[in-house]
């Protein structure tokens, strides 16, 4: 009796949990549309290259074009500052200590209201943040997503860029939202 009572109360809390999902007025569809008509707007105010420079020279400074980093278009990046990218080139696994900014980009297209979402970069008590570069088995790593790291790809560690950041390249904890986040982000080796 007592297994039926918890199977029937399990039973119940799911099909509750199934209904208040489907009572969302938008499918997924509809959210990565959103997300590709925030970023689109947002690029509408900028030139924008399609693709990196084949010898990695990017224009740098606020009147930079945003570069398509990724083939599907899920990060764009600004260049403000380049770094040394020829001597100062991260290395795998290499502890990366960055400050950003993070800025909603659904919000933004919806209402025009653009406010600090969240980050580190114009607090000093604030935590740390750090990833173990090209290192994604490290949840400490995996956590902030994809797009944080693509920059060194290209760039010198000291480098400052605007990041345009679709959900999918997004935190990790945050990719079910489908919300798109211009980030300011500038990055240092350890102090160790």
């Amino acid at each position: 009796m007592r297994n039926r009572i918890i199977y029937c109360f399990l039973m119940g809390f799911a099909a509750l949990m199934l209904l208040s999902a489907c009572n969302n007025d938008q499918s997924y569809a509809d959210r990565l549309n959103e997300e590709r008509n925030a970023v689109n707007a947002y690029l509408a105010n900028y030139r924008v290259v399609m693709s990196v420079p084949k010898d990695t020279l990017f224009e740098v400074g606020e009147d930079a074009p945003f570069y398509r980093v990724d083939a599907d278009g899920n990060v764009f990046m600004q260049v403000l500052n380049a770094g040394d990218r020829k001597n100062d080139k991260a290395k795998n696994n290499e502890p990366i200590y960055f400050r950003y900014s993070r800025y909603n980009l659904a919000t933004w297209y919806a209402d025009g209201t653009w406010t600090v979402y969240s980050g580190n970069e114009n607090t000093m008590d604030a935590t740390s943040c750090s990833f173990n570069y090209a290192d994604y088995t490290l949840p400490s790593s995996a956590q902030w997503g994809y797009g944080l790291q693509f920059p060194l790809l290209f760039l010198g560690v000291e480098c400052e860029v605007n990041l345009i950041i679709k959900s999918q390249y997004g935190f990790t904890g945050e990719i079910s939202y489908v919300t798109p986040f211009f980030y300011h982000v500038r990055y240092y080796h350890s102090m160790i």
